[in-house]
């Protein structure tokens, strides 16, 4: 039996009634997103951890803090005052913006981050250039994203609905939606495969932390797409085997957790173009 039949079986058998016959590209989507994420206690506690880890990854004083990619999200609960931003224009965000042109004056930011976004972006070469113009030195650029280990190339490739080729030789993901566009392998490709192009290319960029984590959390929780699967209680009993597996599998991993700092180098385009939004 083919692995697409028996993803789209069970997809078709376990999606969430909220989700079936939408556009991903649709704004709509994401707002019923947060009505999924509202009644998954599981999935919220999944959510909650991916914050922290990102407040966690901030400088000392941040200054401003601007979330690309709020979408569903309650980033504001961990970081109060955090500018919320996304490419659809959604209730409770700030700014509408195009993550390749930031409307922020230069060094204006103390941090930029990203919950499993960058993988959507189209060219995250001009976003590392414009986000180096934004974020002041010392800035912290954070983000929790898919990585590629030898469990996710199975769950990535096989049963997850986004595009996934870690073998794909450019960083740019082809053409489509802002959402339904993405390669998952992406960050994966960028920071790990292609790390010495990166540093080559991005001096101002410092990778100062890649943690990859979470093989099943998320996993089991549904997602947006399926229904709960798990009870909300039940999320400590799978922190508690995860620290336990990784003890004997420390590479498993379906998503990391990578900090950038920014560095005292010039950035490219630093003096150039300052947006219009909190100048």
């Amino acid at each position: 039996m083919p692995i697409s039949f028996l993803r789209d079986t069970l997809t078709r058998l376990l999606r969430h009634p909220l989700m079936r016959g939408r556009d991903l590209d649709d704004p709509e989507t994401t707002e019923l997103r947060k009505q999924i994420l509202d009644t998954n206690p599981f999935l919220r506690r999944v959510y909650r951890a991916w914050y922290e880890a990102l407040r966690e990854s901030l400088p000392t004083r941040s200054g401003r803090v601007l979330e690309l990619g709020s979408g569903a999200g309650s980033l504001e609960e961990h970081i109060p005052g955090v500018i919320k931003s996304d490419v659809l224009p959604l209730s409770g965000i700030h700014v509408v913006l195009n993550a390749e042109h930031l409307p922020f004056a230069a060094g204006s930011l103390g941090a930029i981050v990203l919950n499993n976004v960058l993988h959507h972006f189209r060219d995250v070469r001009r976003f590392f250039r414009d986000a180096a113009r934004c974020v002041r030195p010392g800035g912290v650029l954070a983000m929790n994203e898919p990585w590629v280990s030898a469990w996710s190339r199975f769950v990535y490739g096989a049963l997850h609905h986004e595009p996934f080729d870690p073998r794909a030789a450019a960083w740019e993901i082809p053409p489509g939606g802002p959402l339904s566009g993405a390669n998952s392998a992406l960050p994966w490709i960028v920071f790990a495969r292609d790390r010495s192009a990166f540093e080559g290319d991005f001096p101002v960029w410092r990778i100062s932390r890649i943690r990859p984590w979470m093989p099943f959390q998320y996993l089991v929780s549904g997602g947006f797409t399926l229904r709960p699967m798990m009870p909300g209680w039940a999320y400590a009993l799978w922190v508690w085997f995860e620290s336990v597996l990784r003890r004997w599998a420390p590479s498993l991993a379906m998503f990391a957790v990578i900090r950038l700092e920014r560095s005292d180098a010039l950035a490219p385009n630093e003096a150039a173009r300052s947006g219009g939004y909190g100048l």
